[in-house]
């Protein structure tokens, strides 16, 4: 049964709006545990424009299922990771003109500074994943890397308006997906999947884990997070 992390960025974004204290970050992943989520999941970005250095040193101490810290493939990033220890850093790429992350890490074109990172962090004990658009020569590299695991980006088809599109796209996720586990990856996926896309993903079996952060945060406006939270757990469950 496929694991659901859940990213909470934009209950951050939400305070830093106001630049105050609420809403807190950290009582919503309290509340999401209590709601059946198997890990937390939150980027800390070089702007600071959501997550706070102070709110990944609260969730160090208190969550209590999977922390995934997102982050840069940057010296400050890797010395804040490996203080922090969390449960799993995923390496994600990051422009500061970007509204959310718009692609995957390019592996083969970085290899080597991407693998100098990998090594860093396993050499601290720390579980790593790659975030990587849906193409085989990028799962390769990530083999190469080091890498535990690929987060396979599924934005493409998450944006994706025709039948055939949306067809292609999924083609694609299978194609990774399977190319991953056979050469011994562990397979996550995330990156706009809503509580109406999500199904033709966990029909994959071989993928592990699903990030999902916005669309559960935006239905929690309307019907509280625990319950936005519930529902989604019994999709990638398939309660």
């Amino acid at each position: 049964m496929p694991r659901l992390g859940i990213n909470i960025d934009h209950v951050a974004t939400l305070r830093e709006a106001r630049k105050t204290y609420e809403p807190d970050p950290i009582t919503a992943a309290a509340l999401v545990e209590m709601a059946g989520a198997d890990g937390i999941t939150v980027h800390l970005r070089e702007d600071r424009r959501h997550i706070q250095d102070r709110d990944l040193r609260l969730l160090k101490e208190t969550v209590t299922t999977l922390l995934n810290l997102e982050m840069a493939a940057t010296g400050e990033m890797v010395k804040i990771a490996l203080y922090i220890k969390p449960a799993q850093a995923t390496l994600v790429p990051e422009k500061r003109e970007e509204v959310t992350t718009e692609g995957g890490l390019d592996i083969v074109k970085n290899l080597d500074q991407i693998k100098k990172t990998v090594t860093m962090l396993k050499d601290g004990d720390l579980r790593t994943s790659l975030f990587i658009d849906p193409d085989i020569d990028q799962v390769k590299a990530s083999y190469k890397a080091g890498a535990d695991a690929v987060e396979i980006h599924t934005g493409r088809y998450s944006e994706a308006r025709t039948p055939a599109t949306v067809r292609e796209e999924l083609d694609a996720i299978g194609n990774a997906v399977r190319t991953a586990k056979k050469i011994g990856l562990a397979v996550h996926a995330g990156h706009g999947i809503n509580y109406h896309n999500v199904k033709p993903l966990v029909a994959m079996p071989d993928i592990e884990e699903f990030n999902i952060g916005h669309t559960i945060i935006s239905r929690a406006v309307f019907v509280g997070i625990s319950q936005a939270v519930r529902e989604m757990v019994e999709l990638v469950q398939g309660v």
